[in-house]
């Protein structure tokens, strides 16, 4: 491959390589080709038997299968579908506040739940063979490669209605869930306000904009930042009440139809993951909340104040230049992950290269940053809100390490291709630690002390600040099946709880604190965000591994290269890691103290906490 070369990057997204276009002529001609490709499937094997009695036949069906356009596998993201239902997708990411863009995303939901409706008939027969033949089938070597997606879907069939009920629960998903929490999102998204910019001028700015200046460092800024952003959420929570409230009870008539025991069971089964090994993790992490605290306590007195306000606890601390340009940061992202595999640095290139990465923040656009992989044979893209943080470098590297992964994933077959989310996870924060292990290289204790700080931020939010989320939604969905409706209010006070559980007293719960629930996306995907937790944490592991040893990045490369071909416990096995024992979600913690205390100590020796 040629050298890194910055000048040669691409900084917006090019969807020309995965749809044709808006064109009304050449979507109808992709419908016409996809409707034909399933019409044949169907019509070859709905009324068909003996699949679902000889491996042979059922080999030939799952081939033919997982060639459809429209088929991802267990593990791909939300919503898998054809490319022009992504396409759009991926549009209104871009702009969130696009009609037209909007309906044509409408009509393109609406006929690829017309497609899947089609091929239900396919899962549901697969999921009703009977035991003595699920057991030949997953035992017979012509079946290998798709035992564990089998093994899935012999699983899922005590959750799986029957044709019509799924059909009704595909048709009902957007206006009953979708539409409700895309509502939010465009209200948010549209909405400016007048801030005090850094250069000290009121300017206006976008939602995204103003999130990112309530951690600056400059308290007139970020003051004036957090008014404008509790003003935004404050004029959209009551629209917020009546979305959380409707996908709240959305969510529990699922999983009363599905026959989940508990909220958040069908994710766990999702994730293909024990509800007791979630649990291990959550109440690991929830006993040593005292970290966190302490973590908080040490930070405000380096800023110097008795408690940080709750907008501040993300202030960026030290005196060291903490601006990132992008050139900057995605250079020193490549070559971190270049040092470690050839082949990561390549993928890395690659993506920007082709117009596969969204850089820079615009009016409209989704906040924040992802990763999105749809089918195995749609390409990767990534989205990143860069305004030149150094948190910026450690979004970046978390979002290549979910490119990375997704790339290296496509050595699977299209029904073992996708990631779940914890797994997932790992990759990410697996990039994300060694890059910082490259900024503290050779630099002073002051310079030192101010990394360590921004790092022990990222993983307060990561492991102790998800574990709390992850709370806070099983309390919410408890108190709402208890009660029927959550007012405003209470709402507000559960999610205060548990946000002081694992900050304490040196954070106060500011005014407008208790709204900002309003924008946590995290919360309306159900359970999510214990992944972020059982990500680092594990990923930890790994790491260690790595630097004794160099040539383990193999392993993890047969690990990231795995996809859904296993369950995650038996991916991890493989690697020598038990995530069943509470113990290891313990030493993974016991990382985040040492760098506590490394932080600490640079602190005394610094004169920084007298």
């Amino acid at each position: 491959m040629d050298a890194f070369d910055v000048n040669k990057l691409k900084k917006e997204w090019d969807l020309s390589q995965l749809f044709s276009g808006d064109d009304d002529h050449k979507i109808s001609e992709f419908r016409v080709r996809i409707e034909k490709e399933i019409e044949e499937f169907v019509r070859k094997w709905k009324c068909r038997q003996d699949y679902l009695e000889s491996a042979e036949i059922l080999k030939e069906a799952l081939e033919e299968y997982e060639g459809l356009e429209i088929v991802g596998g267990q593990g791909g993201s939300d919503g898998a579908a054809g490319s022009e239902y992504f396409y759009f997708w991926l549009k209104n990411q871009k702009n969130l506040n696009d009609k037209n863009i909007k309906a044509h995303l409408g009509k393109a939901s609406d006929f690829i739940n017309k497609m899947s409706n089609e091929l239900l008939f396919f899962t549901l027969s697969l999921s009703k063979i009977d035991e003595k033949n699920q057991r030949l089938f997953l035992e017979n070597a012509k079946l290998e490669k798709y035992k564990h997606y089998l093994e899935r879907i012999f699983a899922s069939s005590k959750h799986i209605l029957n044709e019509e009920g799924e059909k009704i629960m595909n048709l009902k998903s957007e206006p009953a869930y979708e539409l409700w929490v895309k509502m939010v999102e465009s209200f948010l998204a549209k909405e400016e306000g007048e801030v005090f910019d850094v250069d000290g001028k009121k300017k206006k700015k976008s939602f995204s904009e103003i999130q990112s200046l309530m951690s600056e460092q400059d308290k007139k800024v970020r003051d004036s930042a957090a008014r404008a952003f509790n003003d935004i959420l404050n004029k959209h929570k009551e629209s917020a009440e009546a979305e959380i409230n409707a996908i709240l009870k959305d969510k529990k008539i699922n999983d009363e139809l599905r026959k989940f025991n508990r909220p958040d069971a069908a994710r766990h089964f999702a994730d293909d993951i024990n509800s007791e090994i979630v649990d291990s993790l959550a109440e690991a992490v929830s006993r040593r909340f005292d970290l966190s605290q302490e973590y908080y306590k040490l930070k405000a007195k380096l800023l110097g104040v008795k408690k940080l306000a709750y907008y501040e606890r993300n202030i960026e601390y030290g005196e060291i230049d903490l601006k990132y340009p992008f050139d900057k940061a995605v250079s020193l992202v490549y070559d971190v992950i270049n040092d470690l595999d050839r082949e990561f640095g390549e993928i890395f290139a690659r993506l920007f290269e082709n117009g596969q990465v969204d850089v820079f923040p615009r009016k409209g656009k989704r906040d924040g940053a992802f990763c999105t992989d749809n089918l195995h044979s749609q390409p990767t893209f990534v989205m990143l809100n860069h305004t030149d943080k150094l948190s910026d470098v450690s979004t970046i590297a978390h979002e290549f390490g979910h490119a990375i992964n997704a790339e290296l994933a496509r050595k699977q077959n299209p029904l073992n291709y996708g990631m779940v989310l914890s797994t997932a996870e790992c990759a990410s924060t697996f990039m994300e630690d060694f890059v910082f292990r490259k900024l503290v290289e050779g630099v002073d204790d002051k310079t030192k002390l101010a990394l360590i700080i921004a790092k022990l931020n990222d993983e307060v939010s990561t492991i102790f600040r998800q574990i709390a989320c992850y709370r806070f939604e099983q309390d919410l969905h408890a108190r709402f099946r208890k009660k029927g409706y959550l007012p405003l209010d209470e709402i507000g006070r559960i999610f205060l709880r548990h946000m002081t559980s694992y900050m304490g007293e040196a954070v106060e719960m500011s005014s407008g604190s208790e709204n900002w629930w309003v924008h946590w996306r995290h919360i309306r995907k159900y359970f999510y965000v214990y992944s972020y937790s059982s990500g680092i944490l594990i990923s930890k592991t790994i790491q260690a591994e790595v630097r004794k040893n160099p040539e383990f990045i193999q392993k993890v490369k047969d690990f990231l290269s795995a996809g859904t071909s296993a369950s995650p416990q038996d991916i991890f096995e493989r690697l020598g890691i038990d995530i069943t024992k509470k113990e290891f979600w313990e030493k993974g913690i016991e990382e985040f103290d040492y760098w506590l205390k490394e932080a600490q100590h640079l602190a005394d020796k610094l004169g920084k906490r007298d």
